[in-house]
């Protein structure tokens, strides 16, 4: 008989919903134990799943004797944190939410934590299995034979209300191209096979919060921006951010170009945010464009209903927790997002953070060793 791996989950705001969801979905599976300090957010997750039991810690969550992992799902800012104490109290395999850390003079500490944690960790990054983008990730060289040209657009909804409202501020989401963009930049190390060499970035808050006011003041998230990322092997990436167009049929379109074709992913937003009045929503679908013979062709990719009900992700939370569970299990040997991807996304996002504020371009390896002398 298959053994029950129990879990136990840090955070149950909109993203820890989520992924209770999507365990609930897995064969031989249960979240028995959640640290949730918000009393609205505890509510809403004690439905979810009844029989787990609400923690007032996390240390009395670590003290769960049955828990085969965690599940990370806390605010950004309190994730190196968490993990410290984790590594400290009671070393267990780990799904982290991104961003892995949001200060950059922690960096030193997150080292220290790749070099001594003991078991397994996987950094969630969701958009790698979204349906249309893994289908296009496959497809890649058959379709444009060796990469040249990377370009990932997001057109979206503002930042949606969290507790607190740590999401509007820089000190507690790492900003915009750290909070939000990390996924892209994962996708773009993914995609091209390479690591970073420059990063130019511009970028503003043009439109949103800008008449809202908290305790600690006016928020200065950027909403729109443009990151350029060159890399060792001389792929080009390009990262185009709005986060006031949420009136667009796709919420990402992203496109891989090299010498015979292009291949191309559209990825809608959440079903849930699409107007009824336009009728079903948007389905997923990737585009191959070849040089010769020319002329698009169009593969729908479909996502089971189901799944799209668990998130707001297209699914991916799904397949991501797929793969953690058979990490979990012993059945693959190590993460498929490891720490290192997750640092590396974070970096660069501090990278084009930075090229914004200095409005200069940031050399990579350098901008590396500032943050180890930080």
């Amino acid at each position: 008989m298959t053994k029950t791996i129990k879990y136990g989950v840090v955070g149950g705001g909109m993203m820890g919903q989520e992924h209770i969801k999507n365990i609930a979905l897995l064969e031989d599976t249960q979240v028995i134990g959640i640290f949730e300090p918000d009393k609205d957010m505890a509510k809403i997750v004690s439905k979810l799943a009844p029989e787990a039991r609400l923690c007032e810690s996390l240390e009395d969550l670590l003290s769960i004797e049955e828990l085969d992992c965690l599940v990370i799902v806390s605010p950004n800012y309190v994730h190196l944190e968490q993990l410290e104490v984790i590594a400290a109290t009671r070393p267990l395999p780990l799904l982290v939410e991104k961003p892995l850390f949001t200060d950059p003079s922690a960096f030193d500490r997150v080292m220290e934590f790749q070099k001594n944690y003991p078991a397994p960790v996987w950094v969630a990054m969701e958009y790698r299995y979204m349906p249309p983008i893994a289908a296009m990730c496959e497809q890649v060289v058959e379709a444009v034979g060796e990469v040249k040209m990377l370009s990932i657009k997001e057109h979206r909804f503002p930042f949606l209300a969290k507790v607190n409202d740590w999401n509007r501020f820089n000190a507690t989401s790492g900003g915009t191209f750290v909070e939000k963009c990390c996924h892209f930049f994962d996708l773009m190390r993914f995609i091209t096979k390479s690591e970073p060499t420059r990063v130019m970035a511009s970028g503003g808050q043009d439109v949103n919060h800008l008449n809202e006011n908290y305790s600690n003041g006016t928020p200065d998230i950027l909403d729109n921006g443009f990151v350029i990322v060159e890399f060792e092997n001389g792929i080009r990436a390009m990262l185009e951010l709005c986060m006031f167009a949420e009136g667009s049929r796709f919420q990402e379109e992203i496109s891989v170009i090299g010498p015979i074709g292009k291949i191309e992913a559209h990825v809608p937003g959440p079903s849930r945010f699409w107007p009824e009045h336009l009728g079903e929503p948007p389905v997923p679908e990737v585009v191959v464009s070849k040089r010769d013979p020319k002329g698009p062709e169009t593969q729908l990719i479909p996502v089971d209903p189901t799944l799209l009900d668990a998130g707001d992700h297209n699914g991916s939370t799904f397949y991501q927790h797929v793969g953690f569970l058979e990490l979990v299990r012993g059945e693959r040997e190590q993460a498929e997002v490891t720490l290192e991807d997750g640092w590396k996304a974070v970096a660069l996002g501090m990278a084009a953070q930075s090229s914004v504020a200095s409005g200069q371009s940031i050399e990579w390896k350098s901008f590396l060793h500032e943050l180890n002398a930080a």
